[in-house]
């Protein structure tokens, strides 16, 4: 099990759950943030500090974002095992189905 990052957080990069992720599980994409699953130890800091309440525990993901889930992992399929977010910054790589989301204003 781990937390997801949904659809809210799309253009806000708001960066509070980065601050309070004790394990820097959370990689920051060119239009949304990541949660890896494979470091996360589902320790909840994130989720209350998310100003846009983007972020869920996997079983509680809302049915209309659920495929959220998926796409934090293709993240990483992507950009490969980075062992910990502050290694590699800001990345501009976001999977298709975000990149593709109109742009918020």
């Amino acid at each position: 099990m781990t937390y997801t990052i949904t659809e809210p957080c799309v253009d806000v990069l708001d960066k509070a759950c980065i601050e309070e992720c004790p394990v820097d599980c959370i990689y920051e994409g060119g239009r949304m943030m990541y949660i890896n699953p494979e470091e996360c130890v589902d320790c909840g800091a994130c989720e209350p500090v998310c100003p846009v309440e983007a972020i869920f525990f996997e079983d509680d993901v809302p049915e209309d974002r659920a495929g959220y889930t998926q796409i934090n992992a293709d993240f990483f399929v992507e950009i490969g095992p980075p062992g910990g977010a502050s290694k590699i910054g800001k990345t501009e790589y976001d999977p298709p189905s975000v990149k593709s989301l109109p742009v918020r204003a």
